[in-house]
């Protein structure tokens, strides 16, 4: 628990530096392209419009449980938030590694870089959610009161995403292969985390119960039922409170693994 505290105070501490430096960053990699930021959505944008090829009409659509809400625009409910949490797991694990030789010259809390791969990234994310709120309103699905879901739905993501960040960048760390084992399990999560696939469609059967277990499947189900006023978070205790158990978890494991090695971190390279 001490070590929890410890880590959050860091990234409270560092607000401004995390979102200086990430607002840096993510200048310096598009400097050199000729449409820049714009690559920010064009790649997402192609994928979507991919995945919509495949499930949307390949294969006639997925299930979904929202009567009335065509696929396009449940798969971007899900869609979106899978692409922000896909890019901070797979980056978020090398975060630490590739600036050790920044961070040997200045001198700053290692835990604060896997926050800015998360800033980072907030670009991109706001402006795909522009473009999902154009689909809502152009399919007659308006702004209701469990809108305001979204940010309780929000903070999950980006500390789970932290917690998970934190402990992954750690561990590839001390073991390089990890950051393979990572990207080969995104791929695989992908399909069982909802983004495409409705895997609650049946919440009686063993599957959908296991599936629920996946921490993921939580977040993107409740920006779905945000945009699509289904239902309020506390109307599910259980989940709710297994999310919360589960990234607690992560993030105290993480913080005492990284608080551990930290000092050792230019040793294993």
């Amino acid at each position: 628990m001490r070590e929890t505290v410890q880590i959050l105070k860091e990234q409270a501490q560092h607000f401004r530096k995390i979102a200086r430096i990430a607002r840096y960053d993510q200048r310096a990699v598009y400097q050199s392209h000729y449409l820049g930021m714009i690559w920010e959505v064009l790649s997402p944008t192609l994928q979507v419009l991919i995945y919509y090829f495949v499930f949307g009409i390949r294969m006639n659509g997925a299930a979904s449980m929202d009567a009335g809400v065509p696929y396009i625009v449940w798969m971007l409910a899900g869609v979106i938030p899978w692409f922000f949490i896909s890019a901070i797991i797979v980056s978020g694990a090398n975060s630490i590694y590739s600036n050790l030789t920044m961070v040997s010259r200045v001198k700053f809390p290692m835990s604060i870089l896997p926050s800015i791969t998360i800033f980072k990234s907030l670009y991109s994310y706001a402006t795909m959610l522009v473009i999902l709120l154009g689909f809502l309103l152009v399919n007659h699905i308006f702004p209701t009161i469990y809108w305001t879901q979204f940010f309780y739905y929000f903070l999950c993501m980006c500390l789970f995403l932290y917690a998970v960040s934190l402990f992954n960048a750690t561990v590839t760390i001390l073991f390089r292969d990890y950051q393979l084992i990572i990207s080969s399990a995104m791929r695989l999560l992908f399909f069982v985390s909802g983004a495409v696939v409705d895997v609650t469609a049946n919440p009686d059967s063993l599957l959908t119960k296991i599936l629920k277990l996946n921490p993921f499947v939580y977040i993107i189900e409740g920006f779905r039922d945000s945009f699509f006023s289904r239902q309020w978070f506390f109307e599910e205790p259980w989940w709710t409170a297994y999310f919360w158990g589960a990234t607690l978890l992560v993030l105290g494991v993480g913080s005492i693994v990284h608080l551990r090695f930290k000092d050792r971190f230019m040793d294993y390279l």
